[in-house]
């Protein structure tokens, strides 16, 4: 770490130039190849899988993605000639867009069944030429532009699909800008300067948009989903602005004790630096662990993350040190450089709410330890609830024309129109055939089904289809049960005595099978990656109680992070108010992506926070003043951090994306608790209990296990100074002056 500190700083034109190359290079590479995503949720082997490939291959012209367009008329009828005018001559003007291969109007001899019952609404349903992932957000706009034409004098036009969405993304990245410039002011008003609040974010901003351009060019050579790219910035710019402030926070203190700028800024990144990589590391392990899973859809999205992660380390070592050589002794504040010339490099002695709040904990470890774990527990209950499905169009905000086409549909003809279920089947003879003939008779009568279509063939004969049409909503409870029921109970009657196989597709059963398997292996998964964080840490701290004690602490914060987002998405509290839609299942892929994010962000501040712990005790032995000091001088600190990153987290909130949305306020809420509950209360209370035992390692493992170093004692520290009001060793009752242990030389130590 020192050469590449040396040589950042030495040459850091160059190195400033490298990295504004490699921004440069990669928007540019990203600009000419465009984007190329796909939300691919089928996995091989399931029988919703099995059904969308038998329709693919049986019915060429089902290739396109299907949309709607709804029309509504409170006072009259959508029969009315007016009306069928207007609407019919709007059909034919959307059939001749560029990217539309057909429209099917109600208004035909087929289409009866598609106005409704009260003769106040119809809908129309649009195939365009290509899936959703295919289609360009002009080709939809210029759709929703021509339908919304027919708007007006009594007629409400809306429509709905996945290729609709696309018009609803924001264009303007709102979210990203409110949470830089939060982070900025949180930033100004912890280090009083400029230059040195600028510096955290335009490291992270040079990183993440780099990454950001790498995850563009990275759909092209693999499956990768559409919010990976936002979800890389969201994790891009909360991590890197926060490693960014531990360095740029090192490097000030090197200043105020009197060193050179460039010599501060190298002492930064050979000390603190180590720790960012560290912790770095053990974010992009928890994101890669997803790839044990096997499922390609997840793949893309870890190495995407992973892409940022390592991006946003490697600013933060080579470009940030570069940087703070640029503005010099600017780093601090005007009044922190005028009394340094005047009084010259003083110590500096752990003070203020972080000293108080240390000795706090020291005095009534149970009291606020078991306070602390009664938050998280009541936290954690909604997450027991939990319930993994589709969210669909019925979520979003009121005023989209998707959330209104979704709601016009249900109220004319039944929610379950929005999400029909389709049985498909390849038929060899006569008998499958007949089979499938009765198929519609025998589910018509099913608990839980509103209509059945009939059944339809494909040219060669070989392949059929029949449309289920549930009487609940897509990403209700009720409609995967009835996947259920026809799975186990109806279709094997139909199927017997023939070599008939029907297969449950579409967007529920879909939903379903992909969380069945991402549940199944959940806990491989989550074994795995706290697994191997406990190993990480075992070589980092030399102690068997510090790993399990942040295992417990990770699964506690991803626990009750969940039961937050149960609470606002699942039971809907808050969430029309946010701006978020209605209350609906989580997504089934959430709780993979959310482990491997929360379990490496939460160790970040476990290795920042005991890392000086464990300094203090290699120099005194003496577990109280190594908990009390570690808690003191990065409490602050770690605070300042969680409040830039909970700052960037929310602000995704108001991106518009339901799948971010989620992201961000169980990312806000697991560093809100890990920083304010977990580190800075419950993990020293529980050190406090637990005494030496925390450094507790048999001496045959100790013997067996490799030397890591992630963050070198700062010998260019202050003397130790005491904090006012700490209990001592020599000020302590006789049981615990018996527990304390003389001062070690470190060079003994080591």
């Amino acid at each position: 770490m020192a050469a590449i500190a040396r040589w950042c700083i030495r040459h850091r034109l160059v190195a400033l130039l490298i990295w504004l190359a490699a921004l440069g290079g990669a928007a540019t590479a990203a600009g000419v190849a465009g984007s190329a995503y796909t939300n691919d949720y089928d996995i091989p082997g399931t029988e919703a899988g099995r059904a969308t490939d038998l329709l693919t291959e049986g019915f060429t012209d089902l290739g396109g993605d299907t949309d709607t367009v709804v029309w509504h008329t409170p006072d009259g009828t959508v029969r009315a000639t007016d009306v069928r005018q207007t609407m019919t001559r709007t059909l034919h003007e959307i059939a001749e867009l560029p990217g539309v291969g057909g429209v099917s109007s109600p208004y035909g001899a087929v289409g009866a069944d598609r106005i409704s019952a009260d003769g106040h609404t119809a809908y129309a349903t649009i195939t365009f030429d290509q899936q959703a992932d295919d289609i360009t957000p002009q080709q939809a706009r210029a759709v929703v532009d021509t339908a919304k034409e027919a708007s007006g004098d009594g007629l409400q036009v809306e429509l709905g699909g996945s290729a609709i969405a696309l018009t609803e993304t924001s264009s303007v990245h709102l979210s990203e800008i409110i949470g830089v410039v939060v982070a900025g002011a949180v930033l100004f008003l912890a280090f009083g300067s400029l230059a040195a609040s600028l510096l955290p974010i335009a490291t992270a901003l040079v990183s993440v948009g780099t990454a950001y351009a790498g995850i563009v060019l990275l759909g092209h050579v693999m499956t990768v989903a559409d919010f990976a790219p936002m979800l890389g910035m969201l994790i891009g710019l909360g991590v890197g602005i926060d490693y960014a402030l531990f360095i740029v926070t090192r490097h000030r203190t090197g200043l105020r004790r009197g060193m050179a700028p460039d010599e501060a800024a190298r002492h930064a990144v050979t000390t603190t630096g180590r720790a960012v990589v560290f912790a770095g590391a053990t974010v992009c392990i928890a994101l890669l662990g997803m790839l044990i899973l096997r499922l390609s859809f997840l793949n893309g999205v870890a190495i995407a993350a992973s892409l940022t992660v390592v991006l946003t380390v490697a600013a933060s070592v080579t470009l940030l040190p570069a940087l703070l050589s640029f503005i010099g002794m600017r780093a601090l504040s005007r009044r922190e450089r005028r009394q340094l010339a005047e009084h010259g490099p003083r110590p500096e002695t752990p003070s203020g709410l972080a000293a108080r709040w240390a000795v706090l904990v020291e005095r009534h470890p149970k009291l606020l330890g078991a306070c602390a774990a009664a938050v998280m527990l009541v936290l954690a209950i909604p997450t027991f609830s939990l319930h993994l499905g589709t969210s669909d169009q019925g979520n979003n905000p009121t005023s989209s024309t998707t959330r209104q086409a979704y709601d016009l549909l249900a109220d004319g003809f039944g929610p379950g129109v929005n999400g029909p279920l389709t049985l498909a089947a390849r038929l060899d003879g006569a008998d499958d055939r007949l089979a499938m003939d009765g198929l519609p008779a025998a589910v018509r009568g099913t608990e839980g089904v509103a209509s059945v279509g009939p059944v339809t063939y494909n040219g060669s004969g070989d392949t059929a289809f029949v449309t289920v049409v549930p009487t609940t909503a897509p990403q209700s409870q009720h409609t995967s049960e009835l996947v259920e029921r026809l799975r186990a109970q109806v279709l094997p009657k139909a199927e017997h005595d023939t070599s008939l196989q029907v297969e449950v597709g579409g967007v529920t059963a879909g939903y379903d099978d992909f969380g069945q398997v991402v549940v199944g292996k959940l806990p491989l998964f989550i074994g795995v990656v706290i697994g191997l964080g406990c190993l990480l840490l075992l070589l980092a701290f030399r102690s068997v109680g510090i790993p399990l004690k942040a295992a417990v602490m990770n699964i506690a914060a991803v626990a009750s992070s969940f039961g937050v987002v149960v609470a606002v998405f699942q039971w809907g509290w808050g969430s029309e108010l946010l701006g978020l839609g209605s209350a609906g299942p989580i997504e089934p892929f959430l709780p993979v992506i959310m482990v491997s994010v929360l379990f490496g962000l939460s160790m970040d501040y476990q290795v920042f926070l005991v890392g000086r712990m464990r300094e203090e005790w290699l120099e005194t032995r003496d577990n109280r003043r190594a908990v009390r000091v570690g808690l003191a001088e990065t409490g602050r600190v770690i605070n300042s951090a969680a409040v830039i990153m909970i700052s960037v987290f929310l602000a995704f909130v108001l991106s518009g994306d339901r799948v971010i949305a989620m992201f961000g306020i169980a990312l806000a809420a697991a560093v809100a608790l890990d920083a304010f509950v977990l580190r800075t209360l419950l993990v020293p209370a529980l050190m406090h209990l637990l005494g030496g035992a925390n450094w507790w390692l048999p001496r045959w493992l100790d013997r067996r296990l490799p030397h890591i170093s992630i963050e070198p004692p700062d010998h260019a520290a202050a003397p130790r100074a005491k904090i006012p009001g700490a209990r001592t060793a020599e000020g302590a009752g006789p049981a615990e002056r018996a527990g304390a242990v003389e001062p070690v030389p470190l060079e003994r130590v080591r």
